[in-house]
């Protein structure tokens, strides 16, 4: 139910990817206290992207997850920044992330909802 959705302007090779996909995995599964077994993450690289007016390198990110409380938010933000500045060289002041709050009713599963 949690998804990551990491969009970016640099252009990210594939064992590069494969490494992103994992962490970032384990990362939103353990920060939101969810099984990672149900954690999803999209990485979109080599996007036509512009922050403050330039192109260097820059992340969007989105987190929507059932039941996310605000109070976590910072933290995710600290830890998602820190694993953008880590894993692809992004300066914490070149990510947005947009966090939200899905209700059960509106997130699909396994032909249901939750």
């Amino acid at each position: 139910m949690p998804l990551l959705r990491i969009q970016t302007n640099i252009n990210i090779n594939d064992e590069s990817k494969k490494s992103l996909l994992q962490q970032s995995s384990k990362l939103a599964a353990s920060e939101l206290g969810k099984p990672e077994s149900y954690v999803m993450v999209v990485i979109e690289s080599s996007q036509p992207m512009l922050f403050g007016g330039t192109d260097a390198p820059l992340a969007y990110l989105e987190l929507k997850s059932i039941g996310l409380p605000e109070n976590k938010t910072s933290a995710l933000s600290k830890s998602l920044c820190q694993l953008m500045q880590e894993q692809l060289h992004i300066p914490k002041d070149r990510v947005y992330i947009e966090f939200a709050n899905a209700d059960g009713s509106m997130w699909g599963w396994n032909g249901g909802t939750f």
